[in-house]
């Protein structure tokens, strides 16, 4: 077997009959997952009054977690069931991409949302205007196909990369590990790794640390009852992204920083959290806290019963 054109997974060895404890854990987590962002989608897409743009950005934002969770948990639950933990190149340079283009079209999204809330608010007169379906489309179709490109490219650049060792000391596919693999020089896919971070992160939260300030700004000037209504739309929206960038902040830091000696289990944990918390917190948040789709999503469990 050749190095280089297979992986080994090295943190599925010697866990024992404990694996199938965490099969049954990550079987349920994928069911739950699959089964609330279902809900959300087809409440927003069955529901006229639903079709407007916070709704439907909302929906994106399960579509997306769908889309990342799907080269994470088969691949998982596979591996814990299994003897052999090999990945061929191909197919990990491939799950990679999923899983990086979930994590960044996941903040270009909650980029729209806060745009979205920004103009609502402080431009509620041109809010019609500038959030329309063209526009919206627009926009949209930007945050999924900018970050996909970028994590190809980088997909790429890593492929390229001659490796002398093929052990990955995680539970998926990790594009810094399959970096330090290589003997080749890796300063283009550092720099390019940071023009990624940096476009598809850094920008994006600090024009959502910029669209929040401005709303605030806006609510303490306005009544008590138009600050309830913006708090009762942004709250949710804050609390998603605080525990997205929190998720993403422990994986970038378990990956880059090698002197943290944490435990092999709390290292593992921190470092799955953005692939498993989100998609479940999100559609909780979504679903319980907006009445529209809370009622839209009974009569949907009403109906198939």
């Amino acid at each position: 077997m050749e190095n280089g054109t297979y992986f080994y997974l090295m943190l599925f060895d010697n866990i024992g009959y404990i694996r199938y404890m965490f099969f049954s854990l990550g079987i349920i987590l994928y069911c739950a997952i699959i089964l609330f962002n279902a809900f959300i989608i087809l409440a927003i897409f069955l529901e006229r009054t639903l079709h407007q743009p916070m709704y439907i950005l909302i929906s994106c934002l399960s579509i997306n977690s769908v889309f990342g969770t799907a080269a994470f948990f088969p691949r998982l639950l596979t591996d814990l069931l299994s003897d052999t933990h090999l990945v061929s190149r191909e197919a990990c340079l491939l799950q990679a991409f999923v899983i990086y283009s979930y994590a960044s079209n996941e903040y270009t999204i909650l980029m729209l949302m806060a745009f979205d809330r920004y103009v609502a608010i402080c431009k509620p007169l041109h809010y019609n205007n500038i959030m329309t379906s063209r526009n919206l489309s627009v926009l949209i179709a930007m945050s999924w196909i900018y970050p996909m490109i970028c994590i190809g490219i980088a997909g790429i650049l890593n492929a390229r990369l001659t490796m002398c060792g093929n052990k990955l000391w995680k539970v998926y596919c990790h594009n810094w590990e399959i970096v330090k693999l290589s003997c080749a020089n890796t300063i283009v896919n550092n720099v390019f790794g940071f023009f990624i971070v940096t476009t598809t992160l850094i920008l994006p939260l600090s024009f959502i640390l910029y669209s929040y300030v401005k709303i605030l700004i806006i609510c303490t000037k306005s009544s008590r009852e138009f600050r309830r209504k913006a708090y009762q739309t942004c709250i949710p929206h804050i609390v998603i992204l605080l525990n997205f960038s929190i998720a993403i902040f422990c994986e970038i830091t378990l990956s880059r920083i090698e002197t943290l000696n944490l435990p092999i289990a709390l290292s593992i944990i921190l470092s799955l959290e953005f692939l498993i918390v989100p998609p479940i917190l999100n559609p909780l948040v979504y679903g319980l806290n907006f009445s529209e789709i809370r009622k839209t999503i009974i009569c949907i469990i009403k109906a198939s019963k």
